[in-house]
C-alpha cells in the first residue's frame, strides 16, 4: 500500500519553503479570520504536524505577535501584530492616492475629512485632510476615539456580525463623554441597526459637544471592509440636515478609495455627479481628543 501523501500547503508557501516564510504564513492564517484558534484548530486548518506547530506558536507568542486568551488554549493577534498593520496602513496613505482623494472631497465639501480604520474597540485616523475654515477641530493621523460615540466607529460595528459585535462590546467601556452619547448597549443596538438600514451613520456631538460627524464605509471587493471615510465639522456650521446633503459627496470619495485600493495605479478624484441611494435620502435617526481646537 502506498503511503498518503500529505495536501499541499498553499497558505504556508506564500514564498518560499523556508523557517521565516512559514511563520509569516501562519500569521496571515490567523488574521484571515475574526476568530481565535486551539492548537488543533491550527492543525486541522494547515496539516502542519502539531509538535511543529506549537513551535511556532511558541516562537510568535514570545515575540508579541501573537497571545493566548481565555483559558489559555486559544491563540490570537498579538499587540505587535495590530501595531503594525497599523503603521503600515498609517504610513500608506500620507502622500498616496487616498490622500489626493481626500483632498478633493474637502474641496468639495468645505469641511475637514478622514479616513479611518478600526483597531480593537477604537477608531484610527489613518490619514485627515483639514478645512480651511476659520473654526475647526483638529486630530492629527494616528489618533484614536472610542467605537461606540464615533460615526466610524458605528459603521464598523453595524457591518459586523452580531457575535462580533457582542463580542468586542462586551470589553469596551461605554463612557460617557457628552450627554448624547449611548452608554447602554440595547440604545446603541438600536443605532446600530438603523446605521446598517440607512447606509452612513452620525455622531451628533455624542464625543466632544459642539462636534458632529457623519460617516460612510469604503466599499471592497476582498472581503469586509475597515476602512471609512467621514466628515466632520462644529455644530454651528453643520446640521444633521446639511451633513445628510453631502453624503453623495462622501460616497463618491470612498468609491474612489475603493478602486484605488483595487489597482492602486489608479488615483481618480471623486466626481460631483450622481445622488445618494435611495436607502440614504431617510433620516437617521482610549479614545484621543482632539490636540486642539483651532481658531484662526
Amino acid at each position: 500500500m502506498k503511503p498518503v501523501k500529505p495536501a499541499p500547503l498553499p497558505t504556508l508557501d506564500p514564498g518560499g519553503d523556508t523557517p521565516t516564510m512559514r511563520l509569516f504564513a501562519l500569521l496571515e492564517v490567523i488574521a484571515a479570520k475574526d476568530q481565535r484558534y486551539t492548537l488543533q484548530d491550527l492543525v486541522g486548518q494547515t496539516g502542519l504536524p502539531k509538535p511543529t506547530l506549537h513551535r511556532m506558536l511558541q516562537q510568535l507568542e514570545g515575540a508579541g505577535l501573537l497571545r493566548r486568551e481565555g483559558d489559555s488554549r486559544k491563540y490570537g493577534t498579538g499587540t505587535r501584530l495590530r501595531k503594525l498593520a497599523e503603521n503600515l496602513l498609517l504610513n500608506d496613505s500620507h502622500h498616496g492616492a487616498r490622500h489626493a482623494v481626500l483632498r478633493n472631497l474637502v474641496a468639495e465639501v468645505g469641511e475637514s475629512c478622514n479616513l479611518t480604520s478600526l483597531s480593537g474597540s477604537e477608531v484610527v485616523y489613518l490619514d485627515r485632510v483639514e478645512t480651511a475654515a476659520p473654526l475647526r477641530f483638529y486630530l492629527h493621523p494616528g489618533s484614536r476615539v472610542p467605537v461606540h460615540c464615533s460615526a466610524s466607529g458605528k459603521i464598523f460595528l453595524a457591518h459586523m456580525s452580531p457575535a462580533q459585535r457582542r463580542r468586542l462590546l462586551a470589553h469596551a467601556q461605554l463612557e460617557a463623554y457628552t450627554p448624547k452619547t449611548l452608554t447602554d448597549l440595547e440604545s446603541l443596538e438600536r443605532e446600530v441597526q438603523r446605521v446598517r438600514s440607512d447606509g452612513f451613520a452620525l455622531d451628533d456631538e455624542e464625543f466632544l459637544p459642539g462636534l458632529l460627524c457623519v460617516a460612510v464605509l469604503v466599499p471592497s471587493n476582498d472581503g469586509p471592509s475597515n476602512l471609512c471615510v467621514a466628515l466632520q465639522a462644529p455644530a454651528m456650521r453643520l446640521s444633521v440636515d446639511k451633513a445628510r446633503q453631502m453624503l453623495p459627496a462622501l460616497l463618491r470619495a470612498a468609491q474612489a478609495i475603493s478602486r484605488i485600493d483595487t489597482d492602486p495605479g489608479v488615483a481618480e478624484a471623486p466626481r460631483a455627479s450622481g445622488k445618494a441611494p435611495s436607502s440614504l435620502a431617510s433620516p437617521a435617526s482610549s479614545s484621543t481628543a482632539p490636540d486642539a481646537v483651532a481658531s484662526a
